[in-house]
């Protein structure tokens, strides 16, 4: 890891205090809901949705329930709440997968909220014949533990290191899945320092920027409408997300 990404400091007091807006954001999503209908319709492939740390299926069930009124076949992680890789949960979430894949005879697509992320990736890169592509929300997979406001609470819930990477697990959390990969940041994010957040770009990955809390992330408007246009795009044609026209006002240009 670049020694810039390892020095990384951890979001201020101050926006760790406006993570309160979550609420707001949850509200805001469920007025949207008229306009999220305009999002593209999905080709009922599997999708599963990982939570973030000490979060269950429960934090994700707004986007679950958004993603499965667009034909997508969506599932939790099954698990309760994310503790972090407490023993069992590598195993449990691989053979969900494999189940996912096996089950519907297609690809899985993986989009991972904050830890649940940087599960997706280290999934893809083990598994990238299951795997259709990787979206990541919050997810700090290119700063060191440090960088976030949280890492305490994930060695006490754990009972492992911050630091501590597991080489069985995928390798090095900032190498890019070999499938296509989607990071959504927020430069006003409480929890995880945003720069470790981001993809570098390339052919088959890319960043996108919204305005959001962390704990708000997984129902944002913003940040469910940039999900199902990802998933919306066809098997084997990804491109980059399209910040033309009105979506460059809800999307600020991530290199900016």
């Amino acid at each position: 890891m670049p020694v810039a990404a390892q020095t990384l400091r951890p979001p201020s007091r101050t926006l760790m205090f406006l993570e309160g807006r979550a609420i707001h954001e949850l509200g805001a999503f469920l007025g949207a809901l008229p306009l999220l209908s305009l999002a593209p319709r999905g080709d009922g492939h599997p999708v599963l949705v990982l939570p973030g740390l000490i979060a269950s299926d429960v934090s994700t069930r707004p986007l679950r329930h958004f993603l499965r009124s667009k034909g997508y076949a969506v599932s939790g992680w099954r698990q309760g709440r994310n503790l972090g890789l407490r023993d069992g949960v590598q195993n449990a979430m691989i053979d969900l997968l494999q189940e996912m894949n096996d089950e519907h005879g297609r690809k899985v697509s993986l989009v991972g909220w904050s830890l649940g992320g940087l599960y997706a990736r280290q999934l893809a890169k083990m598994m990238p014949e299951r795997v259709r592509q990787v979206i990541t929300l919050g997810s700090p997979f290119a700063a060191g533990p440090k960088a976030t406001n949280a890492w305490r609470v994930y060695e006490m819930a754990s009972g492992r290191r911050a630091d501590e990477e597991d080489a069985r697990f995928g390798g090095s959390l900032a190498g890019a899945p070999p499938v296509p990969t989607t990071a959504i940041f927020s430069r006003t994010d409480g929890v995880c320092a945003w720069q470790g957040c981001r993809e570098q770009a390339s052919a088959m990955s890319e960043s996108i920027e919204v305005e959001s809390s962390h704990c708000g992330m997984g129902h944002h408007p913003a940040v469910v409408y940039a999900v199902a246009d990802r998933l919306g795009q066809n098997e084997g044609e990804w491109a980059p997300f399209d910040r033309g026209g009105w979506r460059s006002i809800v999307y600020p240009d991530p290199n900016r």
